[in-house]
């Protein structure tokens, strides 16, 4: 084992160390620190508010579809025309 291989290894040991430090500091950042539960407010939707809702997610589903088939596409067939004309 050559003497560059044990030293990354020791500063690889020290920088994990040093995160372990930073680990226990961002420890309870998201919770309180009496590990209370957080309580959000229920409020009622009409039914109108929520077929709102279900359109806007639905749309936003079928463009998120689109683009997606779109770029496949595109890449397939840039794919296909770089295999066709190197073979």
């Amino acid at each position: 084992m050559s003497f560059g291989v044990v030293q990354s290894a020791i500063t690889a040991i020290k920088n994990n160390k040093g995160l372990l430090s930073q680990r226990d500091k961002l420890k309870n950042t998201l919770s309180s620190v009496n590990n209370k539960k957080v309580e959000f407010k229920k409020t009622k939707a009409s039914p109108q508010v929520l077929r709102e809702i279900r359109e806007r997610l639905r749309q936003e589903q079928q463009d998120r579809k689109r683009k997606i088939i779109t770029i496949f596409s595109v890449i397939m067939s840039v794919v296909l025309s770089l295999f066709f004309y190197f073979f």
